[in-house]
């Protein structure tokens, strides 16, 4: 069973919100690429579309928006995701997975892209504290 931490920021207030996806919901973002509008009513946020903006594996590994596909690489980086130099013109290898969702993500970084009528607090904080 596939299983994914989705971290949800909301641009309007700042915050960021932790959702525990899985089953259908998660079956849902498998085959998606970073940078793709998705609707979010499978992961119980009707009326909400979300913009995936990164992700990574068990072991870390970052994906990139630009490296298409879904297996990890070893690339030859100067800069971006994945690689900050410390120092001009520093270069180095690096792991890098390609931008396509896959079962083997662990974390999926997304932004809101369109609200819906209800806000994100009550949609997501309601529960936890219900269950206080």
């Amino acid at each position: 069973m596939v299983e994914f931490k989705v971290i949800l920021s909301d641009t309007r207030t700042g915050h960021s919100y932790k959702m525990d996806v899985s089953g259908g919901a998660a079956g849902a973002l498998i085959g998606k690429r970073v940078g793709t509008e998705i609707d979010a009513a499978p992961l119980g946020l009707n009326g909400y579309k979300i913009l995936i903006t990164g992700a990574s594996d068990r072991n870390g590994t970052p994906s990139r928006r630009d490296l298409p596909g879904s297996g990890r690489r070893g690339l030859l980086l100067a800069g971006g995701v994945g690689f900050n130099p410390k120092e001009d013109g520093q270069r180095a290898r690096k792991s890098i997975r390609g931008n396509e969702i896959t079962a083997d993500f662990v974390q999926i970084n997304a932004k809101v892209a369109t609200y819906g009528e209800k806000s994100l607090e009550e949609l997501l904080a309601a529960p936890a504290a219900a269950a206080e």
